[in-house]
């Protein structure tokens, strides 16, 4: 079965990839959604993960035949009301991975809560319709100070209890067995394979 992802990054599409045969689905094969980065842009205003990730789907899939998918993923924490939420890409005025740590440790100095949880929610489309939506969480914790080199985005300051490490500590094939993108990456490939035909 193939699935086209709403995505024009090619390091996710290729984590994606992986994903499936990571998560016990070889048989289900993600294809990028062609020329993506020549469609109009959907813009994510959504208050919500789940809001941003049906838009998108909503959007992409009324340019292909078959099954889409798109997420929208970001981290909460408690102290600061579930913030950065949604808007975890562009929390910072530059939006880059190191100024939007920078600000989450300037806005958690001296809190003694330091929970947080990372959230994904993956919506499934078909041509313009809303099939489902699956959504996965990762509980830790903020460090004060970022450790390890690997992933992306807050990866470094997320500390995961359970393993003793933070996200930007664990390979690329532990952390999808145990992210919030594993989690909701592994509702729709059961959803998916469960399907007839």
């Amino acid at each position: 079965m193939t699935v086209r992802c709403a995505t024009g990054n090619p390091g996710k599409l290729a984590e994606f990839r992986m994903a499936a045969a990571a998560l016990g689905h070889p048989e289900i094969e993600i294809l990028p959604l062609d020329g993506i980065r020549n469609l109009p842009v959907c813009e994510e205003d959504g208050e919500t993960f789940e809001a941003n990730a049906a838009k998108k789907a909503l959007h992409y899939s009324a340019y292909c035949s078959g099954f889409l998918f798109a997420d929208d993923s970001g981290l909460a924490v408690d102290a600061l009301d579930g913030a950065p939420g949604v808007r975890s890409a562009r929390f910072s005025p530059e939006g880059t991975d190191e100024a939007n740590n920078r600000l989450l440790l300037e806005k958690l100095a001296g809190a003694r809560d330091r929970h947080a949880r990372f959230v994904c929610v993956i919506a499934l489309a078909r041509e313009g319709e809303l099939i489902a939506t699956f959504r996965g969480e990762a509980e830790g914790v903020v460090l004060e100070a970022p450790r390890g080199t690997q992933g992306f985005g807050y990866d470094p300051l997320f500390y995961y209890p359970p393993l003793g490490k933070t996200f930007a500590e664990l390979d690329a094939k532990t952390k999808m067995l145990v992210s919030h993108r594993g989690a909701a990456l592994r509702q729709l490939f059961g959803y998916l394979a469960r399907l007839p035909g």
